[in-house]
C-alpha cells in the first residue's frame, strides 16, 4: 500500500480488525519512510447490478451517490457515519439479490427511505422531499401524517419526536 504523505511504497500493518457489519476489514498501517499513520479499509468488490434511471438510460451502480444522498439527508443529524456506512451495506447486500442484474433507480430510493425511516424520522422526510419532488408544504404534511401513522413503536422510542420537533419551529 503506497504511502498518502510520501507515496513510498513500503508500509507496515499495526492492527486489523473488522468494520462495519463484518464486510470490511479496517487497517492501521505506518509508513516505514516517513512513519506517519492512516487506516485503509478492505472491501469485497461486488457485482452490483446496473441501474434504470428514470429516463431509461442504464448506468452502472454508484455507491457514493447513494452515500452522498443519505450523507445530506443526515446532516445536522444524530446519525453517525457508521450508520449510515451499515445502511448502504445493508442496501448494496440487498441489491445483490437482484435476479436479472438491473433495478430501478426508484427501487434504490425506495431502500434508501426504508433504511432512514428505521434511523431518523427528520432525515427520512428530508430524502423523500428531493426524491419525490415534494412541490409544496402539503406534500411534506402528508408524508409526515404518513409516517406516524405507519410508524413501529420500537423505533419511535429510538427517535426525537418529528412532530414535536416541527411545533417548536412553527
Amino acid at each position: 500500500m503506497r504511502c498518502p504523505y510520501c507515496g513510498a511504497q513500503d508500509t507496515k500493518v499495526m492492527d486489523s480488525r473488522l468494520a462495519g457489519d463484518g464486510d470490511q476489514v479496517r487497517r492501521r498501517r505506518r509508513c516505514v519512510v516517513c512513519a506517519e499513520r492512516f487506516t485503509t479499509y478492505e472491501a469485497v468488490e461486488l457485482n452490483l447490478p446496473r441501474v434504470i434511471k428514470r429516463n431509461g438510460t442504464r448506468v452502472p451502480f454508484d455507491g457514493d451517490k447513494l452515500r452522498s444522498g443519505l450523507m445530506r439527508a443526515t446532516e445536522k443529524r444524530p446519525i453517525s457515519t457508521e450508520q449510515i456506512e451499515d445502511a448502504i451495506a445493508r442496501i448494496q447486500r440487498q441489491l445483490l439479490g437482484t435476479a436479472d442484474g438491473e433495478i430501478s433507480a426508484r427501487e434504490i430510493g425506495e431502500l434508501a427511505m426504508t433504511e432512514l425511516r428505521s434511523l431518523d424520522k427528520v432525515a427520512y422526510v428530508r430524502f423523500a422531499s428531493v426524491y419525490r419532488k415534494f412541490e409544496d408544504v402539503a406534500a411534506f404534511r402528508e408524508e409526515i401524517e404518513r409516517l406516524e401513522r405507519n410508524s413501529a413503536p420500537e423505533v419511535d422510542r429510538a427517535q426525537l419526536d418529528l412532530l414535536d420537533t416541527l411545533d417548536k419551529h412553527a
